[in-house]
């Protein structure tokens, strides 16, 4: 972890603290009442302020292959933590996330998930697992959309990336809703090399398959077209 670049984002951001996190410990209430587009432009302005004082640039393309309709799951592949501050700056769409159980009581990542009301996975709990499925296919069906890491943990290869899952498109298949692949580049950087130089980081937003194009497919056959879809996309960009 670069404790270097967390500490810049931190020092430099001290002055708003005051007025961000009580905002985020509002917004992130259950009962709380702001709409999605405010829930997600308070991330936004956070997220800008903690990547421009970290020196990180977000360079972001494809943005016009996003459906124009909500209701769609962004599958990228995972590099680990800044994954989804590159989503919040970048995705011109309001999303939420599916996370790991284990991750989801991390001060500061807690807020910012209740905030997106992100929803947490066990992955060694499959009666869990499937009602989490279940749950996020009906919130497909409503309009909102997804991000799932398919990996279902981070690549520590750098930007070769990991085999995807096939259960983690059965909510796609449930609510035959749009899959967008994104390619996420040098994402591991930020935190993972000890250094506080500048840094940019891709995201390739590609075209989306739709419920007609994968619908006679097998879960680990779109899984494997996905996942060789972001390789490939990885690979004419480093």
């Amino acid at each position: 972890m670069n404790i270097k670049r967390i500490l810049l984002m931190v020092s430099k951001n001290l002055i708003f603290a005051p007025v961000w996190f009580p905002q985020m410990i509002l917004y992130g209430r259950e009962k709380d009442t702001h709409t999605v587009e405010e829930r997600f432009a308070l991330l936004r302005k956070i997220t800008v302020h903690v990547n421009k004082a970290g020196k990180v640039n977000i360079k972001a393309d494809g943005l016009e292959n996003l459906p124009k309709e909500d209701g769609f799951i962004m599958f990228p592949n995972h590099q680990g933590l800044y994954d989804v501050l590159a989503f919040i700056e970048s995705c011109s769409h309001p999303f939420t996330v599916v996370m790991k159980k284990e991750i989801q009581n991390i001060f500061f990542l807690k807020q910012v998930f209740g905030v997106m009301r992100a929803r947490a996975l066990d992955r060694d709990n499959v009666k869990q697992a499937m009602k989490v499925i279940l749950a996020m296919a009906d919130d497909v069906k409503k309009g909102i959309n997804y991000i799932i890491f398919a990996e279902g943990t981070r690549s520590k290869n750098g930007n070769k990336v990991g085999d995807f899952k096939g259960g983690s498109f059965k909510a796609a298949i449930r609510a035959k809703c749009p899959i967008v692949p994104v390619a996420i580049v040098d994402s591991f950087k930020p935190l993972d090399e000890n250094s506080t130089k500048p840094v940019t980081v891709q995201v390739h937003y590609m075209k989306p398959l739709y419920y007609e194009d994968y619908k006679d497919m097998k879960s680990m056959e779109i899984a494997h077209l996905v996942q060789k879809m972001i390789q490939d996309k990885i690979n004419e960009n480093i």
